[in-house]
């Protein structure tokens, strides 16, 4: 009699006993949806004085950002990039992402010529439709 009382006594311990592993399912699925949703912004890594325009709009979907700084240095991911070296760096940025569009931050006091370098660049690796020029809204 001694041994099945034991016995009992040992199995209605462990019914009382919470498991939570599947809450911590649950709170890990969720995170892993809100990271994958989740939208990031980028940015060119430096600030950059946009010129004014009347007919600003704002566009979404942009995945790469080539910022062109006053003294025509150029910017994309965080990094100051040759000229050369801008059609590779905007192929594999657009590779990654090649739904989402491309901006071009440039800076009123940057030269016409390294726009259009920069602006060459971009139409061999993105659709014509998909560049864009930063500018700000005139009020």
């Amino acid at each position: 009699m001694r041994k099945s009382s034991l016995i009992s006594k040992a199995t209605s311990d462990d019914d009382n006993v919470i498991d939570l592993t599947p809450m911590l399912d649950v709170v890990f699925i969720m995170l892993i949806f809100f990271i994958v949703t989740a939208s990031f912004i980028k940015e060119s890594g430096i600030d950059v004085s946009r010129p004014q325009a009347n007919t600003a709009e704002r566009k979404d979907n942009t995945t790469v950002v080539v910022a062109i700084n006053d003294d025509n240095s150029i910017w994309i991911d965080k990094r100051r990039v040759d000229i050369r070296a801008v059609r590779a760096n905007i192929e594999r940025l657009h590779a990654e992402s090649p739904e989402g569009g491309l901006v071009i931050q440039a800076d009123e006091l940057s030269s016409m010529k390294t726009f259009t370098a920069v602006l060459d660049a971009a139409r061999e690796v993105v659709p014509h439709d998909k560049i864009s020029l930063a500018t700000t809204a005139v009020d």
